[in-house]
């Protein structure tokens, strides 16, 4: 995978996701099916009678659930993320451009605004890094996506 298919149309970078290829995901869907596997669902309604913690137990699974489906086995340019679904690429196929980086809006565009509370400024800033590097070689400059990695 190179750094050009990792490249979001919208200025992150899907290798520094931690849903791209998520470990956590797989590892809680590997749970649920321990969970089914051994029938656990029938011994947490006995163990609740007693230990009201195991009350929130079907919150938990549906929890693990949601958590399974956040994984991407697929960078955004392939499909992954929200794919043909999203606004962004929708905008950048109608506008017929690569990316964000190509249009003279995109610091005034709305159609970010749904990535500032995941990353702040850094798409913003990733997406003048493309336009004055180019889509090959901006990864190495890039912003740290997630303020809390």
């Amino acid at each position: 995978m190179t750094d050009k298919d990792l490249t979001t149309h919208c200025g992150i970078y899907c290798g520094d996701c931690p849903r791209y290829k998520a470990k956590f995901s797989d590892m809680c869907g590997d749970l649920l099916d321990e969970f089914e596997n051994s029938h656990f669902s029938k011994l947490a309604k006995v163990i609740a009678t007693k230990n009201d913690r195991f009350k929130q137990y079907d919150h938990m699974l549906s929890l693990l659930k949601t958590i399974t489906e956040l994984k991407c086995d697929a960078p955004c340019r392939r499909g992954g993320g929200r794919g043909e679904s999203c606004e962004v690429i929708v905008c950048n196929k109608s506008k017929n451009i690569e990316g964000c980086w190509d249009c003279d809006e995109f610091e005034q565009c709305g159609k970010l605004s749904f990535l500032k509370p995941f990353c702040k400024e850094a798409p913003f800033k990733n997406l003048k890094t493309i336009k004055e590097l180019g889509v090959d070689n901006w990864a190495k400059h890039r912003e740290k996506q997630y303020p809390w990695l």
